[in-house]
C-alpha cells in the first residue's frame, strides 16, 4: 500500500478510505430506509438522470474471490477477467438483493454483448434474480445526426426511470441534481490539480480511494469530504518520483498503483474511467436539460474505449504532456482486446517524443496473480 501517513491521519480521507472498502454499506443504508437503488454497469449512466429519479447510484464492480458458479456457465471464457466477476454478482442475486433497478451503458463494445446475455436470461430465466435491466444504447460519432439520435436515447432512459419509480421527473429536478453532479466534479479537480502540478500533494493510490468512494456514497456528502481534503493536503508533504501516467484497463483497486509507488514512481494522472476521466466536463446549465445531457457524456475526451485509434493517440499524447508525465504506463487485462489496438499506434508516437514508455499486456485479474510483475514494473521506473 502507498497510502501515506498524512492521508490516513487525515479524518476526511479516512471516512472515504471506509467507503472504499466497504462499497455496498450506503447502498444497504438507503435500501434499509426504504430507499431505492439503481446499479450501473458502465461509464455513461447519467448520474444526473438517476438522481432526479430519486434513485441511489452505485457503480457495478468485480469481486476478486468471487467464485464464477453462473459465469462459467453461461459466459464465454474470452471476455474480460473484470467483466466476468462483474457478471457473476448481476446474476448471482448479488445486486438483486443490493439493487431495485440496473443500468447498461454502450460504454465499451463487451458490456453490448453483457447485455443482450442480461436480456436473454430476464427472457428465458425469470428464476435468476437478476435485477430489472435497461440499456443506454448511445452513439460516440461527434456528429449532428447522433447528438440528436442520443438525445432520443437519454429521453427514453428518463421515461424508463419513470416508469420504474412511478413519478415525473421535471427538466427542474435534473438541473438540481447536475448542479450537485457538477459540483462534485469541481471538488474533484481540486484533487486533480494537487497531483498533475509542479508539485504533487497527492499520489495515485490516494486518489484512486478519493475518486472512487464517490461511485458508493451520497453525492453531497462526498463532494463536502473531497473539499476538506483538497484543503488539507495543499499542506501534505511533496512527493518526488518519477512522474507516471497509466492507461488502459479501468483499476477497481489499489493493486497496481501501490505497485507503481512502492517502486518510486508516483501516478499523476490516469485515462481510465475510475479516475479523471470520470469527472472530465460538466453539465451545461444553459442548454436543454436533454442535450446538456448528450454534450456532457458524448462528448467527453477521447479517451473513451469507444474512440477510434487516431483519436485514442491523440488524446494520450495530450493527457500525458499536460499532466507532465516523465513516462507511461500500458496496463490491460487479458482479453480486453480494445486497448491492445490502439497500443502500437500510441508507443510509436510516444517514442518519437522520447517519453519511456512500458507495456504489460494481457495481465491476469487480480493484479496480484502476475508472478514477478511488482519487480518488473520496479526495474521499469528505476531504469
Amino acid at each position: 500500500m502507498s497510502i501515506r501517513k498524512c492521508a490516513l491521519q487525515d479524518p476526511s480521507f479516512t471516512k472515504l478510505y471506509e467507503v472504499y472498502k466497504d462499497r455496498d454499506a450506503a447502498a444497504r443504508a438507503v435500501k434499509t430506509a426504504g430507499g431505492k437503488v439503481l446499479a450501473k454497469l458502465g461509464s455513461d449512466v447519467p448520474d444526473e438522470l438517476v438522481l432526479a429519479a430519486g434513485l441511489f447510484p452505485v457503480q457495478v464492480y468485480a469481486d476478486p474471490a468471487k467464485k464464477l458458479v453462473y459465469t462459467d456457465q453461461i459466459l464465454e471464457f474470452a471476455f474480460d477477467p473484470v467483466v466476468r466477476k462483474q457478471f457473476e454478482k448481476l446474476v448471482d442475486g448479488t445486486y438483486k438483493e443490493l439493487a431495485d433497478f440496473l443500468a447498461v451503458s454502450n460504454s465499451t463494445d463487451v458490456l453490448i454483448r453483457v447485455f443482450l446475455y442480461l436480456r436473454e436470461i430476464l427472457r428465458s430465466m425469470p428464476e435468476q434474480p437478476v435485477p430489472p435491466t435497461t440499456f443506454i444504447d448511445m452513439l460516440f460519432t461527434r456528429n449532428r445526426m447522433h447528438q440528436e439520435r442520443n438525445e432520443l436515447i437519454f429521453s427514453l432512459f428518463r421515461k424508463q426511470l419513470e416508469d420504474w419509480t412511478g413519478r415525473t421527473i421535471t427538466d427542474e429536478d435534473i438541473k438540481a441534481a447536475a448542479a450537485v453532479c457538477n459540483a462534485n466534479r469541481a471538488a474533484l479537480r481540486r484533487i486533480g490539480e494537487l497531483r498533475h502540478g509542479e508539485e504533487v500533494r497527492i499520489n495515485g493510490t490516494e486518489a484512486l480511494v478519493i475518486i472512487g468512494s464517490g461511485f458508493f456514497m451520497d453525492k453531497k456528502e462526498h463532494t463536502a469530504l473531497v473539499e476538506k481534503i483538497a484543503d488539507a493536503a495543499a499542506n501534505w508533504p511533496v512527493i518526488t518520483g518519477k512522474r507516471v501516467f497509466l492507461t488502459g484497463s479501468n483499476q477497481e483497486d489499489l493493486t497496481v498503483y501501490s505497485m507503481i509507488e512502492e517502486a518510486g514512481g508516483v501516478v499523476i494522472a490516469e485515462d481510465h474511467d475510475w479516475g479523471d476521466r470520470s469527472y472530465e466536463r460538466d453539465f451545461n446549465m444553459d442548454y436543454p436539460v436533454i442535450r446538456a445531457i448528450v454534450d456532457r457524456y458524448m462528448l467527453r475526451s477521447y479517451s473513451s474505449k469507444k474512440a477510434v485509434v487516431s483519436q485514442r493517440i491523440e488524446a494520450l499524447d495530450a493527457e500525458v504532456a499536460a499532466a507532465k508525465a516523465d513516462a507511461v504506463i500500458f496496463y490491460t487485462n487479458i482479453y480486453e482486446d480494445s486497448a491492445s489496438w490502439d497500443y502500437p499506434g500510441q508507443k510509436k508516437s510516444l517514442d518519437a517524443k522520447g517519453i519511456p514508455n512500458a507495456c504489460f499486456a494481457k495481465m491476469q485479474y487480480p493484479a496480484k496473480a502476475n508472478e514477478g510483475l511488482a519487480e518488473k514494473i520496479a526495474q521499469f521506473i528505476k531504469g
